[in-house]
């Protein structure tokens, strides 16, 4: 009996660790926006946290130096919060929320 049930644990495990595989493979498709600045600096990241576009606008551009570095900041970790976020939720549907206070690298 104890057999029955081991071997149906490491066959459930099993999946999931498929399933997980599969959504790690498909957060490349997650886009994520993000702006600062009343839209004048924007990001889109993907689920794997890379950057895919980033547009200043022009009127950014006359403004200082520290300025426009802290609306770029702004914006990228605004995007990379909201992947991280989705790419959470997306990963708590594969596992029930079991791993829902782990915080998994890259995921």
């Amino acid at each position: 009996m104890f057999k029955g049930n081991m071997s149906k644990m490491i066959k459930q495990a099993q999946d999931m660790q498929k399933k997980m595989e599969n959504v790690k493979d498909e957060l490349h498709n997650i886009i994520v926006d993000a702006s600062s600045g009343g839209g004048l600096v924007k990001v889109k990241i993907n689920g794997n946290l890379d950057i895919k576009e980033l547009n200043l606008s022009d009127d950014v551009l006359a403004e200082e130096k520290e300025v426009l570095e802290d609306l770029i900041i702004s914006a990228v970790n605004e995007a990379i919060s909201k992947a991280q976020s989705q790419s959470q939720e997306k990963m708590n549907s594969i596992t029930g929320g079991m791993l829902s206070g782990l915080k998994i690298p890259g995921m």
